[in-house]
C-alpha cells in the first residue's frame, strides 16, 4: 500500500492532477483503488501490482470498448507523456474519469439484480475484445514460496488449483475476457438515467466466465446470499444455468485459494484465517 504522499505526487508529476479530496475504495483482490477529485472533476485511481502493467492497459482498452457498446464505464485519461499507466516502485497506477451514480451494495437484493445483469452484459460485449495484454488464465501458482507460511495453506491451493484444472479437462466452460475482481464497489447506477455501469474494467485475463460469477457470489457473502446477483446474472450473461451450477462449487473454491494466496503474500493473517475456514467448509 502506498503512502499518501506517493500518491500525490505520482498524480501530479504524471497526469498534473493536484487532489483536493482522496478517499480510498472498498478493499479487492487484485489492486487498490482511490476516488478522487481534482480541478472539480472526479477520477478513479488504480494501482495494480508490479509487473502488472500490460493487463492493466488491455482493463483500460476494454473500459473503451464498453463505452462503445453502450455499456458506462470510467475513460482512461493519458498520463502527460501520453501513456495509459504510470509505472511506479508500488505498481503500475492508472486513472480514469469517474462514470456518474453511487456504487452498488452487495447486500441490497435490487442492487444484486443491477450487479448481475451488468456483468452479465459486459460478458457479452466483450466477447469481440481482443487486445496483447490479455493474459491466458492462471488465478494461482500452487508453487509460489509464500504459501509456505502456513502447514496447511501449499496443500489447500494445491488442491483447489488441481480441481478447476479438472474442470476445464473434462467440461466445454463458456470462456471470454475475465474482469477478475467483479465487487460490487465496482459498479454503479444513476439514479438520475437508470443508467448502470462499472467504475474501471480490470480486465486482464482470457478464462472462464463462471469464474467471474464465483468472485462476485464471495463478495456477496456466499451462494446463499448470491441468488439475486445470480439471477441478474444469468438473465443478461453468456453462461447458461446448467454450466454455472455446475461448476460453481469448485471455482468458489478455487477463489478461495486465490484469497489464501494473496493473504499470505500480504502477511494477513485475518485474511488468510478466513480463507482457510471458507476452504475447510
Amino acid at each position: 500500500m502506498p503512502d499518501a504522499e506517493l500518491l500525490r505526487t505520482t498524480l501530479r508529476d504524471e497526469w498534473h492532477l493536484v487532489p483536493s479530496e482522496i478517499t480510498a475504495l472498498d478493499d479487492v483482490l487484485l489492486s487498490r483503488g482511490w476516488e478522487v477529485t481534482a480541478g472539480g472533476d472526479q477520477y478513479v485511481v488504480r494501482l495494480s501490482d508490479p509487473g502488472e502493467r500490460l493487463p492493466v492497459e488491455a482493463g483500460l482498452a476494454a473500459a473503451d470498448h464498453l463505452r462503445g457498446r453502450d455499456i458506462p464505464a470510467g475513460e482512461p485519461v493519458r498520463t502527460l507523456s501520453g501513456g495509459l499507466t504510470a509505472q511506479t516502485g508500488a505498481g503500475a497506477f492508472a486513472v480514469l474519469r469517474r462514470v456518474p451514480g453511487r456504487r452498488l451494495d452487495g447486500a441490497d437484493p435490487v442492487d444484486q439484480q443491477w450487479w448481475g445483469d451488468r456483468l452479465g452484459a459486459v460478458h457479452r460485449a466483450l466477447q469481440s475484445f481482443h487486445h496483447p495484454g490479455l493474459r491466458s488464465w492462471q488465478p494461482v501458482d500452487p508453487g509460489a514460496g509464500h504459501l509456505d507460511a502456513e502447514p496447511w495453506l501449499r496443500g489447500a491451493v494445491a488442491d483447489a488449483s488441481a480441481a478447476a484444472k479438472r474442470l476445464t479437462v473434462t467440461d466445454r466452460l463458456t470462456y471470454g475476457v475475465l474482469l477478475g475482481d467483479p465487487a460490487p464497489g465496482g459498479f454503479v447506477v444513476d439514479p438520475g438515467t437508470g443508467r448502470a455501469g462499472l467504475l474501471d474494467c480490470g480486465a486482464s485475463e482470457v478464462g472462464p466466465l463462471a469464474y467471474d460469477v464465483a468472485a462476485a457470489v464471495v463478495y456477496a457473502g456466499g451462494e446463499p446470499r448470491s441468488s439475486e446477483l445470480i439471477d441478474g446474472y444469468l438473465a443478461a450473461g453468456p453462461v447458461g444455468a446448467d454450466e454455472l451450477h455446475a461448476v460453481l462449487p469448485v471455482l468458489l473454491r478455487l477463489r478461495w485459494a486465490v484469497q489464501a494466496d494473496r493473504a499470505a503474500r500480504w502477511g494477513c493473517a485475518e485474511g488468510l484465517q478466513r480463507a482457510r475456514t471458507a476452504l475447510e467448509e
